[in-house]
């Protein structure tokens, strides 16, 4: 079993960051003092379950986080500074802290640093998660100890039960939209101006009009999905809005 560090300082390294085509040293306590910090480590930029699932959520539940005390989420692993500033680009995760412990000096410190050499990963970063308040471990979520990669407690909504049981989650909105539709410019304004995010998937760029037809059962747009149910229109979605 991995060793629970709750109770303890986070390790004391420094990490070297490429920011604006200059090298920065960043420090533990440039990261963690005075502040409520979030960290999940995984092992490895662009790899499926960490591009899949683990950043994402973590993106989405950010302002959730902040609503609630946390000021900073970090997104930590085994990769050098270059790797980690092009995964946050690709994982458009502009609301989380990329930061690269190329050497593994912080992982190794925290007792998580594993040998993945059988898939020719070197050393790196077992799967974790910890509430860090004033460079102290207040609670950590480490993954079991078997085989492979298990991605069981480190997750976003597990973080977020932990820090704010009563916290809802925000809705999952998807509209189906077409290029120059006032109706889909409806949509996405009342959305905009309710504060809810959403995607946009654009006819004949991210799905057809078979696509829709598929899902919602028409092909007329906007089609405005929430947590998995069709509203329907501008119209439906705004009196969906003014329900809520």
């Amino acid at each position: 079993m991995f060793e629970n560090k709750e109770g303890q300082p986070v390790p004391n390294v420094t990490f070297r960051t490429r920011q604006n085509n200059a090298w920065v040293d960043v420090t533990t306590d440039d990261v963690f003092k005075g502040k409520t910090v979030i960290v999940f480590s995984l092992p490895g930029a662009f790899t499926p379950t960490c591009s899949s699932t683990h950043v994402p959520r973590y993106n989405q539940l950010a302002d959730t986080f902040k609503q609630h005390g946390v000021d900073e989420i970090v997104c930590m692993s085994v990769n050098d500074t270059f790797v980690m500033n092009e995964w946050k680009v690709d994982q458009k995760a502009d609301k989380i802290t990329f930061i690269p412990d190329g050497n593994g000096d912080f992982t190794d410190g925290m007792g998580l640093l594993v040998d993945k050499q059988d898939l020719g990963f070197g050393k790196r970063s077992w799967r974790y998660s910890m509430l860090v308040k004033d460079g102290v471990v207040a609670k950590m979520f480490i993954e079991p100890n078997k085989p492979g990669d298990p991605f069981e407690v480190s997750d976003a909504d597990t973080m977020l039960a932990y820090v704010a049981p009563q916290a809802t989650a925000p809705a999952d909105v998807v509209v189906f939209t077409r290029p120059g539709c006032p109706f889909c410019a409806k949509a996405k304004g009342l959305l905009h101006d309710a504060g809810v995010d959403f995607d946009e998937l654009v006819l004949n760029q991210d799905y057809t009009n078979r696509s829709l037809r598929a899902v919602a059962g028409v092909d007329m747009v906007p089609q405005v999905f929430i947590n998995g149910a069709l509203i329907g229109g501008s119209d439906k979605l705004e009196a969906w809005l003014n329900a809520r």
